[in-house]
């Protein structure tokens, strides 16, 4: 039994030893470079140090072709910095996988975020062919079966131990049917997630309905529950977001302030109407984690800056969630 065992942890990642003290959890969300450029993680990196409890490495996010979650996990951890490792199940066959979480275990990794994965078709080679061998239910069960169990899926026993995961998964509250939505995430609990990060919200409301559901389930008493938050670039981005985006939904509150931030600027002036928008896109976001922090059950926030790490620091200084703890024992 190894030492964190003793202590009580699965994994003694920061992110499980932040949350297992109680204290509300805050995770952003790097992308990794359309390159092998390690530069760019380290310059994020920077952007990010001391504002999360770890950070998520997205594994080719919507389908594009970027560098390896594995790898940028260790240059972040190199950094300083703790990685939630996302791995789909778009481009591995359960081999792959179980390999790949074996060697991402050897090289420090404690948290990973087990995903579908977006379909293929939105990304950049459209024609490539996916494998989904398993679906992210199936690879939270694996995941799981290597760390308590020490086999793998096959059945086959893990010398010397199985790898100690912090595991993930994630939940969208608004895709259809709204009333499938909390029986989906217990399924999840079932398979063995430890925390969950949400899509992003920006339908309070209907948020607040989903919880109540977890909550009359007892759900947020098994596993540890980020609410997805996001600031909004422009009023076009919020606007795109509710028309063609599937399984999100967009409050028109918001759209009307991000309407209204650039009232008056010129039109000519994109520059002072970037600014206007993405003030008034942090400003909201703020709000947001305030107003998320009083729903019973949700235990932090996860950040999807996407492509805008810069927003991060004032939005968990705006929130007043800095300093972030510091938890020994892992």
């Amino acid at each position: 039994m190894t030492e964190e065992r003793r202590n009580g942890y699965k994994a003694g990642s920061n992110l499980e030893r932040v949350l297992a003290a109680g204290y509300f959890a805050v995770t952003a969300e790097l992308g990794p470079p359309k390159s092998h450029d390690a530069e760019v993680i380290r310059k994020k990196a920077e952007l990010l140090r001391g504002c999360a409890d770890a950070v998520n490495i997205t594994d080719n996010q919507t389908a594009i072709v970027r560098m390896s979650s594995i790898a940028a996990s260790v240059i972040l951890a190199r950094e300083g910095l703790e990685p939630v490792m996302q791995m789909t199940c778009r481009d591995r066959n359960r081999l792959a996988i179980q390999s790949d979480l074996l060697g991402a275990a050897a090289l420090g990794i404690r948290n990973v975020l087990c995903l579908s994965g977006d379909h293929q078709s939105f990304g950049n080679h459209p024609t490539a062919k996916n494998v989904y061998d398993i679906d992210s239910l199936q690879l939270i069960r694996i995941v799981k079966d290597m760390r308590d169990e020490a086999k793998f899926q096959c059945g086959e026993e893990i010398k010397g131990g199985g790898p100690r995961f912090f595991i993930g998964a994630a939940a969208n509250p608004f895709a259809d049917p709204f009333d499938f939505r909390p029986l989906r995430l217990a399924k999840k609990v079932a398979a063995g997630a430890d925390f969950v990060q949400t899509q992003l919200i920006y339908d309070i409301p209907r948020f607040k309905e989903f919880m109540k559901r977890v909550v009359d389930m007892g759900l947020h008493e098994k596993v540890a529950i980020l609410a997805g938050v996001g600031p909004l670039k422009s009023a076009g981005m919020a606007r795109y977001m509710r028309d063609q985006v599937p399984g999100m939904i967009v409050a028109d509150e918001y759209i009307e302030r991000m309407e209204a931030a650039v009232k008056g600027i010129d039109p000519e002036d994109k520059k002072a109407r970037a600014a206007a928008w993405r003030a008034e896109g942090i400003k909201i976001c703020i709000e947001q984690i305030q107003q998320l922090r009083e729903i019973e059950g949700v235990r932090g926030v996860h950040i999807m800056a996407i492509e805008w790490e810069e927003a991060v620091r004032p939005i968990v200084e705006g929130a007043g969630l800095l300093p972030r703890p510091i938890v020994d024992g892992g």
